[in-house]
């Protein structure tokens, strides 16, 4: 495969990515618009490895891979304390931090 039909894929996820985090009011859904988006870079990561023959690209792959494992455990678990308090996770109502 080419390299531009690499980032058209990534583009395209992570466009798909951002319109879910922005449109969406579900937590759930906005965690997995969040991973789209955090692929999509890992996709960059890996064609632009491999194109330089670097494995540089796969390192920094797998080090957001790590960071995505956690940043979805985190989420999970405010997703949960949401629905556990308030029995719904849409996003509009988690207005607690506002003054």
């Amino acid at each position: 495969m080419l390299l531009n039909q690499f980032l058209l894929l990534a583009a395209a996820l992570f466009c798909i990515g951002v319109y879910g985090v922005l449109v969406r009011k579900n937590g759930m859904l906005v965690l997995m618009s969040i991973e789209l988006i955090l692929n999509s870079v890992n996709i960059n990561l890996v064609a632009f490895g491999a194109l330089t023959d670097d494995v540089g690209g796969e390192v920094f792959a797998l080090f957001t891979i790590a960071v995505a494992a956690a940043e979805v455990g985190v989420g999970l678990a405010i997703v949960l304390l949401m629905y556990r308090n308030r029995r719904s996770i849409d996003l509009s109502e988690a207005d607690l931090m506002k003054g």
